[in-house]
Order: structure tokens, then sequence, then C-alpha cells
């Protein structure tokens, strides 16, 4: 199985370091992977696009020129996000920030508000793991049964504190996407 992604948002809302916890929770799972991250030269506010592959098999190139699934974390990326989406493709909103439809009928759409569960648990900084559980959930990529130790290994030990609102952002993201699409 191979899965191609595409994470899009502005700066500040995680995006690279979701596609970094993506790889590496993929990497200790056993499978390969390729990240391919892009973002604007501001600090805050700009863009910030990652393409992320994981594979059971060989990966012949890192870079996503057509997605299996998309994550649009604000109403700026939609359009970027339904263009490199393929046919049949998953589309994930971050429903708290996009409000606008996708134009596309051929694509599964699914929506999660992922600001406001992040709010709820600790602030909007969690966003990106709220909406890491829920594509974890939709594609099927991701067991993320041995998260807590993965986060552990993954976070530098300063970070370990927010380990807890991580795992509690991310099992709100599973369930916030129980419905499906």
């Amino acid at each position: 199985m191979t899965e191609k992604s595409f994470f899009a948002g502005f700066g500040g809302q995680g995006i690279l370091s979701l596609g970094q916890i993506w790889v590496y929770c993929a990497m200790k799972e056993g499978k390969n992977v390729t990240f391919f991250p892009f973002y604007g030269a501001e600090k805050r506010g700009g863009i910030a696009r990652a393409g992320v592959i994981v594979s059971d098999g060989e990966i012949a190139s890192p870079l996503v020129t057509s997605a299996d699934s998309a994550l649009v974390m604000n109403a700026d990326s939609l359009s970027l996000c339904e263009g490199i989406l393929k046919k049949g493709g998953l589309l994930l909103l971050n429903s708290s920030l996009v409000q606008t439809e996708p134009q596309r009928a051929d694509i599964r759409v699914a929506s999660v508000p992922a600001q406001e569960i992040a709010e709820s648990i600790g602030g909007a900084r969690f966003a990106n793991m709220v909406a890491l559980g829920a594509l974890s959930r939709l594609t099927g990529i991701l067991s993320l049964t041995e998260i807590d130790a993965i986060l552990k290994d993954f976070f530098p030990p300063s970070k370990h504190q927010f380990i807890p609102m991580n795992i509690e952002a991310i099992n709100a993201g599973w369930e916030a996407a129980s419905g499906g699409y």
C-alpha cells in the first residue's frame, strides 16, 4: 500500500511538524517514507506545505504531484489541495477555518473542526494533531498504536510535558472522523 498525502495551511499551524510526525510514525511502523516540505520566508502566517509518502514498498520519487489524500488547514489552501488531489482522493477540511465547499465532485470530502477541538484541549497549536488523528483514521495508513512512545522519541525532553495534550488531540481527531466522509 502507498499513500501520497499533501498538507497545506499557513505558517504557525504546525503543517511541517505534522508532516514530520506523520512520517516518523510510519517509519516506526516499519514503512518507507518521504517528506518534502515547502514554506514561505515569513516566520508566521506565510504558506506552509508538505508532501509525504508512506509505502510498504520502495518510493521512486519524494514529490507528491497527484495526492491520494490532502489536508486543508486554512481557506487559502483549498484550491491548491483540490488541484493536487487525484480523482477519488480524500480531502480533509479543517472546518473551523475552511467554510467554502470544494468545487470538485469527483473527490471524497471529510470535515473536522480541528481548531475548535484543539482549543478545547489546550490551544490552537494542537490543531495539527487533531488533523493527524482524523487523517490517520480516514486513510488507514497509520495505526498509531504506540503513539505515546513515538512522541517521546520525536519530541525533545523539554517538550514532553505536552505529550498528553498531543495524544488527547490525536484521539479527539480520530473520534471526530468516526463518521467518515
